[in-house]
């Protein structure tokens, strides 16, 4: 457990509108997840993950083994957002412009003109699946980097806007290494979070088995729409937050930096390189988004600490020395949000 920090200041009163918004959302969240529950047993925590990514304007990393639902998850909360869902089974052949899209000469039957058409890939949607993400070469892997970044999608001199909300939520299975390509941690970084999908429970899995090998299938309602989605996106924007907790954020991204004064000893030792600004950043978005989608107006040190490990762990380099003592990204960070030296006195 972390020491208790000094207590925020309490924020004051937000507007009426947002105080709506606020109760929408919290709302909205627990129909999101009664929804979702329908087709997914479990997996609360990611799912929690998931929503925090979304209502933060960020992307999505789900890291877990074979069978465990990771596609039909993403798929399910694309259904009850009512967005448009697109999925790109990644493999070592894809080639860029099967994500992004291509140009084709096309006639025109009145005049007889040929001329060059866009034809877009299916980056172009709302939520984008990027299935097995790391089974593709990093020439492919890279045509997603400008899409994550900026939203939009470069071809043949011509910038193309991607429709909003924009997500990238993509899978990977950790065990299997054979035919896979690492990816490049400029990549890795524009991922918000990266959630680890666990082995359910005894009792999750014979539900589980109970309800897939029967007759019935579960229907999705929708819940929000993509208008939705971007009000309450700018609603968590507009959530204040203190100076005492962005110290805070800023303090914990850089004490991973071993060269840092503040580092602990651990981080010096078994760390190359550590997170960047925009882990403090995704931070407080999703200290903010954690908040909101609780209906609270404000983010605490609790908010902060719930998000530091999706946020922080696979921004961590690890050298060596700690494949040697057995150590891994996630107990370092782990090791390092315990100690609360992180933390305003």
């Amino acid at each position: 457990m972390t020491p208790n920090p000094s207590p925020l200041p309490r924020p004051s009163s937000p507007p009426q509108g947002d105080v709506e918004l606020l109760e929408r959302l919290a709302r909205a969240r627990a129909d999101l997840l009664a929804q979702v529950g329908r087709r997914i047993v479990g997996q609360k925590d990611v799912l929690d993950g998931i929503l925090t990514a979304v209502f933060s304007g960020g992307h999505a990393l789900l890291l877990g083994v074979p069978g465990l639902a990771k596609t039909l998850m993403v798929s399910t909360v694309a259904q009850a957002l009512e967005l448009k869902f697109s999925r790109i089974q990644f493999t070592p052949d894809l080639m860029p412009s099967d994500i992004t899209g291509t140009e084709i000469i096309e006639e025109d039957q009145a005049t007889g003109k040929r001329a060059f058409r866009f034809v877009r890939g299916p980056v172009f949607a709302n939520i984008v699946l990027a299935d097995e993400v790391n089974r593709t070469p990093p020439k492919t892997q890279a045509a997603l980097l400008q899409a994550m970044q900026e939203h939009q999608v470069t071809a043949a001199g011509q910038t193309h806007q991607l429709p909003s909300p924009f997500f990238v939520l993509a899978t990977q299975n950790p065990i299997e290494q054979e035919g896979t390509y690492p990816l490049p941690e400029a990549q890795l970084d524009r991922f918000m979070f990266e959630l680890r999908v666990a082995y359910p429970s005894k009792d999750e899995e014979e539900t589980i088995v109970e309800a897939t090998t029967g007759d019935l299938a579960a229907t999705i309602s929708p819940v929000l729409t993509a208008e939705d989605v971007l009000a309450l996106q700018h609603l968590v924007r507009r959530i204040p937050v203190t100076q005492p907790l962005v110290r805070a954020a800023v303090t914990l991204v850089r004490m991973t930096r071993a060269p840092d004064a503040e580092s602990p000893a651990f981080i010096k030792e078994f760390v190359s390189w550590g997170a960047g600004p925009r882990a403090s950043q995704y931070l407080i978005l999703g200290a903010k988004a954690r908040a909101a989608l609780d209906g609270r107006p404000m983010p605490d040190f609790d908010d902060l600490t719930a998000v530091a490990p999706t946020v922080l762990t696979h921004r961590l380099v690890i050298n060596f020395a700690a494949e040697a003592a057995g150590r891994t990204a996630p107990d370092l960070i782990e090791e390092l949000i315990v100690t609360g030296k992180w933390l305003p006195r």
